[in-house]
């Protein structure tokens, strides 16, 4: 990931219900969430749920999938490890080792 990217990352998470939302997604993977269940878990509205939703989007955070007339939303796993692995880049001065627990549970998923 490159640091135009991870801004924009960081710019989609700044936003306490953004954040809110894609934790939400990850803790519901690998089926992800309808747009509506989102909303109700969160008591956001749909219109601005919906705008969450499409920032996130934009940002490479989350993906849609459309089910019909729904739309089921996934964290997009490969984007939030990227962003983590964009932060331990340089980690630990040179000593790699010393991160590497760290880097073993981004791979969780």
């Amino acid at each position: 990931m490159d640091k135009t990217t991870a801004l924009t990352c960081f710019d989609a998470l700044s936003q306490e219900t953004r954040l809110d939302v894609l934790r939400l997604l990850i803790r519901a993977a690998p089926e992800g969430m309808p747009a509506g269940d989102i909303g109700q878990n969160l008591a956001i509205r749909q219109n601005t749920m919906s705008n969450h939703l499409k920032i996130l989007a934009q940002a490479g955070l989350v993906t849609a999938v459309r089910q019909g007339r729904i739309i089921r939303y996934h964290a997009d796993f490969s984007a939030v490890r990227g962003l983590v692995l964009f932060l331990m880049e340089d980690c630990c001065g040179g000593e790699p080792e010393l991160c590497q627990p760290i880097l073993d549970q981004v791979k969780c998923c």
